[in-house]
């Protein structure tokens, strides 16, 4: 079994270590990708990542990992944490991660108030680690490409 996942493990690695074209093209599928991948749009992460990425004319496998972000392990932790983001930057008074009237029937009322913080919350932490992982491609490829031609 530990052989199998380490296989897995291995073909995407070897997946994102021979993608060609240029560190910048890389990189952009890489950003796109995790950007979409920080939205609760289940289904539509991919459609969208490799949308934006061939829009920007990135690299739309990358854009496509990328957006692997959002797995079944780590939904809840960063849906948690992107709305507690848009609760923060909308200056919401309660720091409480669901309030006792979301469970009751006045859900359907306040669908704006949660709905409105986890975008936010998504689009901002989208933008970090969108930004950040696409730097972060984009010095791997370029020490990459560096050491292909020493």
């Amino acid at each position: 079994m530990i052989v199998i996942k380490d296989l897995r493990y291995k073909k995407i690695l070897s997946l994102f270590w021979k993608q060609n074209g240029s560190p910048f093209f890389n990189a952009k599928g890489v950003a796109f990708g995790v950007f979409s991948g920080c939205f609760p749009f289940f289904g539509f992460q991919t459609i969208l990542g490799v949308f934006l990425a061939k829009l920007t004319k990135g690299n739309i496998i990358l854009a496509a990992i990328g957006t692997w972000i959002s797995n079944p392990f780590t939904y809840i932790p960063l849906y948690i944490f992107n709305f507690k983001v848009g609760l923060f930057l909308l200056k919401n008074p309660d720091n409480i991660i669901i309030k006792t009237e979301f469970i009751k029937e006045n859900f359907w009322r306040q669908g704006w108030f949660f709905t409105s913080r986890l975008i936010l919350g998504s689009s901002m932490v989208g933008l970090f680690f969108g930004l950040a992982l696409g730097l972060l491609t984009y010095y791997f490829y370029k020490k990459k490409l560096n050491n292909y031609k020493n």
